[in-house]
C-alpha cells in the first residue's frame, strides 16, 4: 500500500499517517506543520511540514470536473502591501486567479491558481482549464478577458469604469473567496507561505471550501485517503522546490 503512493519510503506507521489525515480534515481551519508536530509527537518540524505538503498534493482529485453554469472569474494579489504600479501591478506579490460558480446568491464550487501575470496568455488558459466550454463567464472589463467569446464561452463582461459600482458588488463571489483565503492564510499559517508553495495552499483551501457544507468530517477524511493512493510519490527535494505535483496513475470516476 505504501509503494507508489504519497506514503512511499515512510518510516512511520500508516496509523500515524491516518491520524495526521484525520487531524487535517477534522479541523475546520486546517492545521499548521507546527500543530501537526505537536499533536502527533513527531520528532522534527521538517517531517510534519513534508507530510502536510504531501497531503496537499493529494487534495486535487485527478480528472476533477470543470465548473459549470455561470462562473465569476477575477484575480487577487497575495503578499505584502506594495505601493505604486496600478491595480494589477505585480511587483513582489503573487497573482492568483479565482473562478467561482454562481449558485443564486451563494458560491458553488471554486478553483484557484497562481498565474504568472495578468496577461491574456495567463488568464485565458486558466479559464479554459477550470470552466467547461459553453458556460457563462462573468468578468470585469479587463482587456485580457476579451478573447473568451472566441474560445467558446458566453462572456458577460461588466465594465466598472463609469458604472458607479464597486468590484465587490459586480463580482461578489470571487471577492468573498479571496477574502476568506487571505484570512485563512493569516489565521492558520500566519501568512508564512512562499510563492513557490502557494499553489498547494490554494489546493488545500479549495478542497476545504468545496466540501464546507459536508455534515460528516469523516467523508473528507475518506476522500483524502482515497486520493492519497491515486498519485505518485513526491521526493522531499521536489517538495522543498514547490514542484512535483503527484502524477495520477488512474482517474477515479466518483
Amino acid at each position: 500500500m505504501t509503494a507508489g503512493t504519497v506514503f512511499q519510503d515512510t518510516h512511520k506507521p500508516l496509523m500515524l499517517w491516518f491520524q495526521a489525515m484525520w487531524w487535517v480534515t477534522s479541523q475546520k481551519p486546517g492545521a499548521s506543520a507546527l500543530g501537526i508536530q505537536r499533536v502527533l509527537g513527531l520528532g522534527s518540524y521538517e517531517t510534519a511540514w513534508a507530510w502536510l505538503h504531501k497531503l496537499r498534493r493529494a487534495m486535487v482529485r485527478p480528472g476533477r470536473d470543470q465548473l459549470t453554469g455561470e462562473v465569476e472569474v477575477d484575480e487577487t494579489f497575495v503578499g505584502g502591501v506594495e505601493s505604486g504600479g496600478g491595480r494589477r501591478h505585480l511587483g513582489r506579490k503573487a497573482l492568483v486567479a479565482i473562478a467561482a460558480e454562481v449558485r443564486g446568491p451563494a458560491v458553488g464550487r471554486i478553483r484557484m491558481k497562481r498565474v504568472r501575470d495578468s496577461s491574456a496568455a495567463s488568464l485565458q488558459p486558466f479559464v479554459q482549464e477550470t470552466v467547461v466550454a459553453g458556460a457563462t463567464v462573468v468578468t470585469d472589463g479587463f482587456q485580457s478577458y476579451r478573447g473568451l467569446s472566441a474560445v467558446g464561452y458566453h462572456h458577460d463582461r461588466r465594465v466598472l469604469l463609469g458604472s458607479g459600482e464597486s468590484a465587490d458588488a459586480v463580482l461578489p463571489r470571487v471577492h468573498r473567496v479571496a477574502a476568506l483565503f487571505k484570512r485563512w492564510l493569516l489565521g492558520t499559517h500566519q501568512g508564512g507561505v512562499s510563492q513557490e508553495q502557494l499553489n498547494y495552499y490554494l489546493d488545500e483551501f479549495t478542497f476545504r471550501f468545496n466540501r464546507r457544507t459536508s455534515r460528516s468530517r469523516g467523508k473528507l477524511f475518506y476522500r483524502l485517503v482515497q486520493q492519497a493512493v491515486l498519485i505518485d510519490p513526491v521526493p522531499y527535494a521536489k517538495l522543498r522546490a514547490g514542484t512535483g505535483r503527484g502524477k495520477p496513475r488512474r482517474v477515479d470516476s466518483t
